[in-house]
C-alpha cells in the first residue's frame, strides 16, 4: 500500500482573500521524482492545466521547467492577486500508484476550517472540481457536515455556486466548484451544452479553451 502524502504545506499568507482547494498532486511530487517540465509547486505537473490556464488569462509569462524560477514566478502571482493554495488532503492510501481521485483510500483531511479561522480575509474558495467522489468539493462537504455546517446553494448552473458560514468567525464564505484543470476531465466538459455551442460556432475552439472563460471570471 502506497502512502500518498501531500508534499506542500498550504500556501497562505496575511491578506489572502481566495483560496484554490484541490486533492493531492501526482505520487511523484511526494517521491520526488519529478519529470521534465514538472514545477516543484502545488499544481506543478507538466500534464496539469492550472497554471497554463493562468499563464493564459493574466499573461505571466511563466516558465513550466523544474527551477526555483519557475515557483518564484507562481508564489509572486499568487501574492500579487491575493490567492492561496489549501489542498484539503493532506495524506491517503493507494492501492495503485496513480494521480486519480477514486483510487485514494483511508484519506485524512486537512482541517480548512481552522485555516479560515485564521486567515479572515478569505471570501472565497475556489475548487478544483466538483462534488463526484473524492474530489474537493465532496471532500470539503464531509468537513462541513463533521462540523455541523450546512452548505447552501447559491447557483445550481456550472460552475456551481455555494456558501456556508463559518462557526467561529461567523463570515458567510462563498465556495465555486470549477472544472478540474486536467485532461481527466476533457469529457465532462465535451458533455456540456455551453461547450458544444461554442464548438459549433468555432470548430478549433477546444476544452482548455473553454475552461480559461470559467477561470478568467473568478481568478
Amino acid at each position: 500500500m502506497f502512502i500518498h502524502k501531500h508534499p506542500y504545506p498550504p500556501f497562505l499568507f496575511e491578506g489572502v482573500e481566495k483560496l484554490i482547494v484541490g486533492t493531492l498532486p501526482p505520487p511523484r511530487f511526494s517521491t520526488g521524482e519529478l519529470r521534465i517540465k514538472d514545477v516543484d509547486f502545488c499544481y506543478g505537473s507538466r500534464d496539469g492545466q492550472l497554471w497554463p490556464i493562468l499563464d493564459r488569462i493574466f499573461e505571466l509569462n511563466l516558465k513550466f521547467e523544474t527551477t526555483n524560477e519557475a515557483i518564484q514566478q507562481r508564489k509572486n502571482f499568487l501574492v500579487n492577486r491575493k490567492i492561496g493554495i489549501c489542498d484539503i488532503v493532506a495524506s491517503a492510501e493507494r492501492e495503485k500508484i496513480d494521480a486519480t481521485d477514486l483510487g485514494m483510500q483511508n484519506v485524512k483531511l486537512r482541517n480548512i476550517l481552522s485555516f479560515l479561522a485564521e486567515y479572515t480575509t478569505v471570501h472565497t474558495l475556489l475548487f478544483t472540481g466538483g462534488n463526484s467522489k473524492n474530489g474537493p468539493e465532496y471532500f470539503f462537504r464531509k468537513h462541513l457536515k463533521a462540523n455541523d455546517i450546512i452548505l447552501k446553494v447559491v447557483s445550481d448552473i456550472v460552475p456551481r455556486a455555494h456558501s456556508f458560514v463559518h462557526p467561529s468567525t461567523k463570515k458567510e464564505i462563498k465556495t465555486i466548484s470549477l472544472i478540474a484543470p486536467s485532461g481527466s476531465a476533457n469529457r465532462a466538459v465535451g458533455s456540456l451544452q455551453e461547450y458544444k455551442l461554442m464548438k459549433d460556432k468555432n470548430p478549433d475552439f477546444n476544452t482548455l479553451d473553454f475552461r480559461v472563460l470559467q477561470y478568467r471570471k473568478y481568478f
